[in-house]
C-alpha cells in the first residue's frame, strides 16, 4: 500500500476508534465512521477501492437509518446503493490513468439544469411517498437527501467532477437531518453526525482535487 494511503488509513482508524469510545458506539458507529472517511478519501483520490468501502458504509447507514425511522435513507443504503457501487467499480476499472486513478470529466450548463430539475422533481415525489409511511421523520429532508445523493453517485460513476458539488450540498442536508435526530436523542445519531461532518470536510478536498485533475486534462 502507498505510504500516504497507509497513514490516512491509520489516522481514520484512530479517529473512528476514539469517537466510538466517546460515544459508546464502537462497533456500528466506529465502523460507520471509519468506512465513511476512507471511502470519501479514496473517492477524492480516484481509487476504485472507494466503491468497496462505500458498499460497507451504505449498509451501515441503512441499519442506523432503519432504527431511527428514516426509511428513505434505509432503502437507499440497503437496496439501491449496492447496485450503483458495483456499477461504479466496473465503470472506473474501464477508465483509468496510468497511475490507476480514474479519468475525470466535466459537464456543461445543460447537464447542470437537467440534474437540478431532476433532483427537485424526484425529491418532491419521494417525500410524498415517505410521508405516507407511519413514524417517518422529516420526510422532505430525507427524500431530498436521497435524491441528491443518488445524483452524486451517478455523476461519480460517470466520472464527472461536479459530483463533489452535488455531494457538498447533500452534506449540508445530511447535517440538518442528523442534527435534528441528535437533538431528539436518536440511537447512533452521534456517530452519524460525525460521519456527516467528516464527509463535508473530505468533499471540499474532493472538489479541489478533481478540479485540478480536470484542469490537467484541459491542458
Amino acid at each position: 500500500m502507498n505510504k500516504k494511503y497507509l497513514i490516512i488509513t491509520i489516522i481514520c482508524f484512530v479517529i473512528s476508534l476514539i469517537s466510538g469510545i466517546l460515544s459508546n458506539d464502537i462497533i456500528i458507529g466506529g465502523a460507520n465512521l471509519f468506512t465513511a472517511l476512507l471511502c470519501a478519501y479514496f473517492s477524492c483520490e480516484g481509487k476504485r477501492t472507494s466503491y468497496i468501502l462505500g458498499l460497507i458504509n451504505y449498509l451501515l447507514i441503512g441499519y442506523v437509518s432503519l432504527i431511527n425511522h428514516l426509511y428513505g435513507l434505509f432503502i437507499f443504503g440497503v437496496i439501491i446503493c449496492p447496485i450503483f457501487q458495483i456499477q461504479g467499480y466496473i465503470s472506473w476499472s474501464k477508465n483509468l490513468n496510468e497511475d490507476k486513478t480514474v479519468k475525470v470529466r466535466e459537464f456543461t450548463l445543460k447537464n447542470s439544469i437537467i440534474i437540478t430539475i431532476s433532483c427537485l422533481i424526484g425529491s418532491t415525489i419521494l417525500s410524498y411517498i415517505l410521508s405516507l409511511i407511519p413514524n417517518e421523520r422529516i420526510a422532505f429532508l430525507d427524500a431530498l437527501s436521497n435524491i441528491i445523493n443518488l445524483c452524486g453517485v451517478v455523476l461519480a460513476i460517470l466520472r464527472f467532477k461536479e459530483c463533489w458539488w452535488i455531494w457538498l450540498f447533500n452534506n449540508i442536508i445530511d447535517l440538518s437531518i442528523w442534527i435534528i435526530t441528535f437533538i431528539a436523542k436518536g440511537e447512533g445519531s452521534t456517530m452519524m453526525l460525525l460521519v456527516s461532518i467528516g464527509y463535508l470536510l473530505i468533499n471540499i478536498y474532493g472538489i479541489i482535487k478533481w478540479n485540478i485533475e480536470a484542469k490537467k486534462i484541459r491542458e
